[in-house]
């Protein structure tokens, strides 16, 4: 009989100095404030899974902001699971402002109180990157694993994180839930929800790893734990570009994940940054940026570089939206909450093993 594992959340503070990259972006948008001189610090409260494309970005963004205004921005950075990440807001952490994965976490934030603005108005809405719900596997994929029915053979080993700390295990449920309801894993009924949750919990039986953040779960299957991790398919794309090597299956049926940004009020009438953050929040979604994003795996939301860069990534047969399973309202305390689907499978699971 395995244990269930539990493994320590990983937080990184780093504080990234002005530095000069080629390119020379002239496209932001403008900011409502106008910012004053001399330096200005800013605090990003981010999600773990993109911290390579931040390294790109942010140094991108320095040097046209200090073009722009003759103003230096300073960062400090903060990588925890979204979930995590949004709860440290909310307890008193004061980031400038979020990049989180899903909808659901920021939301969290501005009914504390401490977003004031309608943070959907920029981006598509308010979403500064996307990517699906893959399988990553071993290279050459020895246990055949190409859809989501394969996840439920007994025996086999899955990683995931931990949907109480990480956005993306939350996706990672609802690509699951959402691909049998659609029709789209063999031996489930479409549209039946007792099947679907008996396909779920076989799957969660496999489970032998519950991280707390996608970054940490993907990288203790690097280190040759399991022989399948469901994760965001940009971090099989970081993985190679920093020469690990491994597989992954895009499942016929898989969502789409919506990553937004937001500008914390509060913290940035406090700290008076307000006008280097909502600079920096528009400059994610230039050109510029966008094409770093899919530099490292995330499909980006501008047309022009996705249809760009649609030859990096396969097509899905059947990519559905979060609307597609009830939008985050609904799924958040239905799956997630204490009496939810997912938390009381997760209990039968835990008390048979």
């Amino acid at each position: 009989m395995r244990k269930w594992q539990w493994l320590p959340v990983l937080g990184v503070m780093l504080l990234v100095l002005a530095c000069s990259p080629q390119a020379s972006p002239t496209s932001a948008s403008q900011s409502t404030s106008a910012p004053s001189a001399g330096k200005v610090t800013l605090i990003l409260g981010a999600y773990t899974t993109p911290r390579e494309a931040y390294g790109k970005i942010i140094p991108l963004f320095q040097k046209f902001w200090k073009e722009k205004t003759g103003q230096e921005v300073e960062f400090q950075e903060s990588y925890l699971g979204s979930g995590a990440q949004s709860r440290a807001v909310v307890g008193g952490f004061e980031a400038d402002l979020v990049a989180l994965s899903l909808e659901a976490d920021v939301e969290r934030i501005a009914k504390a109180g401490l977003i004031t603005h309608d943070w959907k108005s920029k981006g598509a809405p308010g979403m500064v990157s996307h990517s699906i719900v893959v399988i990553a596997v071993r290279a050459g994929n020895p246990k055949n694993i190409k859809d989501w029915k394969d996840l439920t053979t007994p025996g086999l080993e899955i990683l995931t994180p931990d949907p109480a700390s990480s956005g993306g295990a939350q996706w990672n449920i609802m690509a699951l839930w959402g691909a049998a309801q659609r029709g789209f894993v063999d031996g489930y009924a479409k549209g039946d929800e007792n099947a679907t949750r008996q396909f779920l919990k076989a799957v969660l039986k496999n489970v032998t790893v519950l991280d707390k953040g996608a970054r940490e779960s993907i990288t203790n299957f690097e280190m040759g734990v399991g022989d399948a991790a469901i994760t965001y398919e940009n971090e099989v794309f970081v993985a190679r570009q920093a020469g690990q090597y491994y597989d992954y299956s895009i499942p016929r049926s898989t969502i789409r994940i919506e990553n937004p940004v937001a500008v914390i009020d509060a913290h940035v009438d406090k700290h008076g940054t307000r006008a280097a953050a909502e600079g920096f929040r528009d400059f994610l979604f230039t050109p510029e940026a966008q094409k770093l994003y899919a530099e490292y795996g995330l499909r980006s939301v501008d047309p022009d570089v996705l249809k760009a860069t649609t030859a990096h990534y396969p097509p899905v047969e059947d990519l559905f939206l979060i609307g597609d399973v009830g939008g985050w309202q609904t799924v958040t305390p239905k799956f997630f909450g204490a009496d939810g689907i997912f938390t009381k499978l997760l209990e039968q699971v835990q008390a048979e093993k």
